[in-house]
């Protein structure tokens, strides 16, 4: 049977669903690459809020999704923009997903990592910010889970230069107990980061960035570049002292720079592996046999649904993330914390539905058949 689904000219286009998924189950752990999966969080859909109340989320269903991401060999990266933190999940929500997490990772024997940011500040003094950063690190800390010190807006409009930075990082840097990862997420993924590093000029801010690492290598585990700048990473990547780690976090690039080259590689800690989970654990086992070929030709083919997923605006990719979820049977419904299921268009979902099913992701192709026919009928597309 085939599916009528909405084109981006207005019209309508079949599309005959696969019938068998990709055969993913658990297998051994990572050997050749540390991955995480930056994870969504699971709207509670019977709590009565609104787009700008706290978040309610589903606890169960939340966990539950990191187990699964758990059991297929990956790390959990918690708390960051994928589980929408600053559009929708606020600190305190944060706080306790933080807290969660990290006891439901201690119990299963998960790895996890967990956003350290300002978000409990909408504004304010370099002293107020670096106290904002310390707070949430000890909370990060106190669970038990590695720290992410992730870029703050707070900072971005305090700082009047790299100073302002290297002081910042500095000083929470030396106050860290273990190695942290820096991020560095671009306005593409946040506007209000533009500048970050104390300059608009990416060799500037390159140059700021590794100051800040140069000077406290023992205190950093790795680096989380979202860029979406292969070259740029890779530029980065060369010239981290030894022992520190490049994660990358380009949801465009990603096969090219985990695969690496003969001066080295990236590991990864990626929003678009939160839907990719299995497929990508599995082509980095595949990796771990010194098959390249092999993990590009897993892992190549799911480039075109994530670069869908992240087009502009970028910062609306946990729609189409959380959308294939609801498709996987992973959660019994498609609402967001923050309403932001309506931040994608129906074609934009039909797209998605199309490149995940032609992958195979979904472990139950006629419960997401069933269901992206329940959106369209709700949207009045009829069949």
């Amino acid at each position: 049977m085939t599916i009528r689904l909405p084109d981006l000219r207005g019209g309508l286009r079949a599309y005959e669903p696969r019938a068998e998924p990709l055969a993913l189950t658990p297998g051994a752990p990572l050997a050749s690459r540390t991955v995480f999966s930056a994870a969504h969080v699971v709207a509670d859909p019977y709590a009565d809020t609104s787009p700008d109340a706290p978040a309610a989320v589903d606890w169960d269903a939340t966990l539950a999704f990191r187990r699964h991401l758990w059991s297929h060999g990956l790390g959990v990266a918690e708390a960051m923009d994928t589980a929408q933190r600053g559009m929708g999940l606020d600190w305190a929500g944060a706080a306790e997903l933080i807290r969660r997490s990290a006891a439901e990772a201690k119990a299963v024997g998960g790895r996890i990592a967990c956003g350290v940011g300002t978000d409990q500040i909408a504004a304010g003094s370099l002293a107020q910010v670096r106290a904002a950063y310390e707070e949430q690190l000890a909370v990060v800390e106190e669970s038990g889970a590695q720290a992410i010190l992730m870029a703050s807006r707070a900072l971005c409009a305090a700082a009047s230069g790299p100073e302002d930075y290297l002081e910042v990082y500095g000083h929470l840097l030396r106050q860290a107990g273990e190695p942290v990862v820096l991020h560095w997420l671009g306005p593409m993924f946040d506007p209000a980061l533009e500048g970050y590093w104390g300059s608009s000029d990416l060799d500037t801010a390159t140059d700021t960035f590794l100051e800040v690492i140069a000077a406290h290598p023992d205190k950093v585990d790795g680096i989380k570049v979202s860029l979406l700048d292969a070259a740029r990473e890779i530029d980065i990547r060369r010239r981290l002292p030894q022992g520190v780690r490049c994660y990358t976090g380009d949801d465009f690039n990603y096969p090219e720079l985990i695969a690496g080259d003969e001066k080295g590689f990236s590991h990864a800690l990626l929003g678009i592996f939160d839907p990719l989970g299995p497929l990508a654990a599995e082509a980095v086992r595949v990796l771990d046999t010194g098959d390249v070929t092999g993990f590009r030709e897993l892992l190549d083919p799911t480039v075109e649904l994530s670069r869908h997923l992240f087009q502009t605006p970028t910062r609306f990719y946990k729609t189409g993330v959380v959308f294939l979820a609801w498709l996987a049977g992973h959660q019994s419904h498609f609402t967001m914390v923050g309403g932001l299921q309506s931040a994608r268009s129906l074609p934009h979902f039909a797209r998605a539905y199309e490149l995940a099913d032609g992958l195979g992701l979904f472990p139950d192709p006629k419960q997401a058949e069933e269901r992206m026919r329940n959106l369209l009928a709700l949207y009045g597309v009829a069949q």
